[in-house]
Parts: structure tokens; sequence; C-alpha cells
């Protein structure tokens, strides 16, 4: 009994090492360690996003992904880049106070700061019903991220036919709303990421996973820092 309460209290206590908020756990690294030409352009760590403003737990601009994410990345990294192209990365680890924060914010019909860029269409009340956020986010288990191709030498973004975080159908992979090149991009994007071991997410073009992702029913909360 002794042994199995000692295992018990061990097994509680390593969760909640995993989850400490000041501590990244040992399976996860900053992406910049691993790709230092990335860009970055972290939209919840600031103000341009669909809420207005930083959201709980992106304490910095810092990506975050496990270290599986992060060396496949590397690799549709270094593909691009002998074809004078890079990654530029919206969001990656997520932490789930963050999605939290989704939820209360959605109650507060007034609040609409980012209503005409990011959801002018949509009433902010059914964005759950509809989809574009949830109560718990393939973020929060840190292998998934949403991202661009830029040129390397302009830091120019690769025309998508849309814009990132946009709730409406022009979003939506494989939508007939955009232009032939527009699709040309997209699939760029697509091609490359699924190659070294992404899935695409149809309802949105910037959204990957890594297949075979190490945390597949575990969402995290340390703080991004």
């Amino acid at each position: 009994m002794k042994h199995i309460v000692f295992l018990i209290s061990l097994f509680t206590i390593t969760n909640l090492q995993i989850c400490n908020e000041n501590a990244v756990p040992k399976e996860f690294v900053k992406v910049k360690q691993v790709i230092p030409d990335i860009q970055v352009d972290l939209r919840y760590a600031g103000t341009h996003n669909f809420v207005g403003r930083p959201l709980p737990g992106y304490n910095e601009a810092e990506v975050i992904l496990t270290k599986q994410a992060a060396e496949a990345l590397k690799n549709v990294q270094l593909e691009l880049e002998a074809r004078g192209l890079c990654l530029k990365i919206f969001d990656a680890y997520r932490p789930q106070r963050a999605v939290n924060y989704f939820i209360e914010w959605a109650k507060k019909p007034e609040d609409t700061i980012g209503k005409e860029e990011f959801y002018p269409e949509q009433d902010k009340r059914n964005l759950f019903n509809l989809g574009y956020i949830a109560t718990r986010s393939g973020h929060s288990r840190g292998s998934t991220i949403d991202l661009t191709i830029i040129d390397a030498n302009t830091l120019e973004e690769l025309d998508m036919g849309g814009t990132y975080d946009f709730f409406g159908e022009v979003s939506h992979l494989y939508t007939t709303s955009i232009t032939a090149k527009q699709h040309k991009n997209r699939e760029l994007l697509k091609l490359v990421m699924s190659r070294n071991g992404f899935r695409s997410y149809s309802e949105e073009w910037w959204h990957f996973t890594l297949r075979g992702e190490p945390f597949p029913n575990t969402y995290f909360d340390f703080v991004i820092q």
C-alpha cells in the first residue's frame, strides 16, 4: 500500500511540475533556439488579434513547441530557404488559460474591439457554435502551429487570399473565393508542411498539427516567458 501511495504521489507531483506556470517542460523548446532565422509575429502576445489585447499566459513574444514539432518545422524552414522563402509564425503553444479567456470574452457581447477586422459578418456569441474557437485547443498540446510563408529578402508575406485569424469562409483551405495564384501559395504551404510531418486543417489555411504529436490528450498551461 505504501508503494501505491508513493507512486500516486509521485505521479501527482510530476503532473504539477509539467503544468507549472513558471517552468517550460523539458519536452518543449523555444523555437528560435532551433530555427534562429524564423520570423515571428506572435499575435496573442500583443493587441493585433480578434480580442484586441494580449492574452493571459503570453508574457513574452516567444514561440514554444514540443521538441518534435520544432525539429520538423526546422526541416520546413530549410526546404523553403532553398527557394528564397521563410516561415513566419503567428501562434504556436498556447496556454490553456488563454483559451479560457476566449470563453469569458465570448460572453461579453459589448466587447467587439476586433470585430471589423476579424469577424465582421459574425456575432461573437456564435463563434463557439460555428467552430471558430473552442474550449480546448490543439495549440495547448504544444505541437500545433499557425504560420505563413514570406519572401526571405523582403519579408513580405505571400498572398494567401485571406488574413490570419479571419473568421469566415475565405479562410477555408479550399475556398473558391480566391485567385489561382493565392490557391497556389496555400498549396505550397500545405505541401511543404505535409512533406515534413504536419497535417493541415480545412477550416484555416494557416493551421497545422504534427502527425503523431507526443501529447495528443494533454493540455498544458505553463506561461510563455
